[in-house]
């Protein structure tokens, strides 16, 4: 074999060799991935119930409820579409109606979120980027007052 045919076939298998390793390291993204959607985005994209995601929006104010072993209901709005939440475990000191919530879970169905984690907050006036943006494209953000450095 000539060592131009030689340089070739080695450059071929790396090749091979480098595809296989993105692939793979493609699909351990894809299993790890949490995306983010406001109320607004899971009604237009309709993600696939049963997937790890995170909602975020505002807690609707008059729709927390607080059942039996530190279960609660609540519902998320980005003011153009809302979607009902229920979550049991301890909650953050700083969560009420009327303020911004990240929660982490599944989607159930296209109107029911189950949540595993509600995401603290830092202090009464600040809320995840995720949600500032979601509350800005939906047109319900109240003014750059709210946010601090880093937003």
């Amino acid at each position: 074999m000539k060592p131009k045919h030689q340089r070739l076939a080695f450059i071929a298998v790396s090749m091979v060799f480098l595809s296989v390793a993105v692939l793979f390291t493609l699909q351990a993204f894809r299993d790890n991935i949490v995306f983010f959607y406001s109320p607004s985005d899971l009604e237009a994209k309709q993600p696939t119930p049963g997937r790890v995601m995170r909602l975020g929006g505002l807690v609707e104010a008059g729709s927390l409820v607080k059942g039996e072993n530190q279960t609660i209901t609540f519902t998320v709005t980005d003011g153009k579409a809302s979607i009902a939440v229920d979550y049991t475990g301890m909650v953050p000191n700083l969560f009420r109606e009327g303020q911004g919530v990240v929660a982490q879970g599944v989607l159930v169905d296209a109107g029911h979120f189950h949540a595993t984690t509600i995401l603290a907050k830092h202090d009464e006036t600040y809320m995840p980027r995720e949600v500032v943006d979601a509350l800005k494209k939906s047109g319900r953000w109240k003014g750059d007052a709210m946010e601090k450095p880093g937003q």
